[in-house]
């Protein structure tokens, strides 16, 4: 592998992790994380004073939400991430004490709070998210040399989140899948066309969200699979989409498979894609086949959907809807 720092260039000799005798590591990354705060508010409205009834708070961002889960499946990874003074001490204090090791780079100013407003009442879910704080391009060239010298053939390093330019992902995807790693990005928007151009080995976009990278409208299982098929002939491993209640389609070159969605009771929808992400990277981890893939991703999701915030759920619930997820080979 090679990476630059500075002037200097740093060569390290790439050995996967079944000729070390060990499995893949798994790295998140979190370029925009935050403090999520998740309020219930009955009978919420606008203009109005509203009394929260119960209030919780985790640390959040994509990235972090993916460690968080894979922690619970029984997966081990270290957690990137871009973090203020006082709040970022916090979120690091408690990742430390969920066993999730964080890789900390500070930066002025606070991580931004996100405030989730949940009314039962109404059955309406609301976000309000502040905006991150500044990083400077030079922070973000030294984390990734950093990362990019940590990591061996075949480790596993997931994407996720917002980032400040557009086109930042598409150099993180370039230099971790030229160190050997497996990329998996979820983004949205131009960040996620940018670090398409790069070929990572996963995305998770919603049809709505492949329908505009592609600028067609995916109204049925088989234009989603088209348009999936579209990207693995552009040089991506895997396209996974996720459909809401119609389930979710796995698309490779070898195959289309649609996982059926688990009705289960609704506690937060916030953090859900996190979570099927979460567990494909730690399935992937394990080198579960494709099918056991595609039940435990659907399940991790469904479960996580019941919880308050963004907290993982336990990896009994996950076990336990498992078998309630249908696998059909398209």
């Amino acid at each position: 592998g090679r990476i630059r720092e500075g002037a200097r260039v740093v060569r390290r000799r790439r050995i996967p992790a079944q000729a070390r005798g060990a499995e893949p590591m798994i790295h998140t990354v979190t370029l925009n994380p935050a403090l999520d705060k998740t309020a219930q508010a009955p009978n919420f409205k606008l203009d109005a004073v509203t009394r929260i009834t119960e209030l919780r708070q985790d640390p959040g961002g994509k990235g972090i939400n993916v460690s968080k889960v894979i922690r619970q499946l029984g997966g081990t990874s270290t957690a990137w991430a871009v973090l203020g003074v006082n709040t970022g001490r916090y979120i690091r204090e408690t990742l430390a004490e969920q066993g999730i090791e964080c890789r900390a780079f500070e930066v002025e100013g606070e991580t931004r709070t996100n405030l989730k407003v949940i009314d039962p009442e109404g059955g309406t879910h609301t976000d309000i998210n502040e905006p991150g704080p500044q990083v400077s391009d030079d922070m973000l060239d030294a984390m990734l040399a950093r990362l990019v010298a940590e990591l061996d053939a075949g480790d596993i390093v997931v994407l996720a989140g917002s980032v400040a330019r557009g086109d930042t992902y598409f150099g993180w995807v370039e230099a971790c899948r030229g160190a050997g790693a497996k990329v998996f990005l979820d983004a949205d928007g131009e960040k996620l066309v940018a670090g398409i151009r790069a070929c990572p080995f996963l995305i998770k976009p919603n049809e709505i969200e492949l329908g505009s990278i592609l600028g067609r409208t995916l109204d049925t299982d088989e234009k989603v699979a088209d348009a999936a098929r579209e990207l693995v002939s552009r040089g991506l491993d895997n396209v996974v989409v996720s459909m809401g209640g119609a389930g979710a389609l796995f698309v490779s070159a070898d195959h289309v498979v649609k996982g059926g969605s688990v009705r289960v009771p609704v506690g937060s929808t916030v953090g859900a894609g996190d979570s099927v992400v979460a567990a494909l990277a730690y399935a992937e981890q394990q080198g579960l086949p494709l099918e056991d893939k595609v039940r435990l991703s659907m399940a991790t999701g469904a479960a996580n959907v019941m919880q308050s915030g963004t907290q993982a759920a336990p990896r009994e619930l996950v076990d336990s809807l498992v078998d309630k997820v249908s696998v059909t080979w398209l």
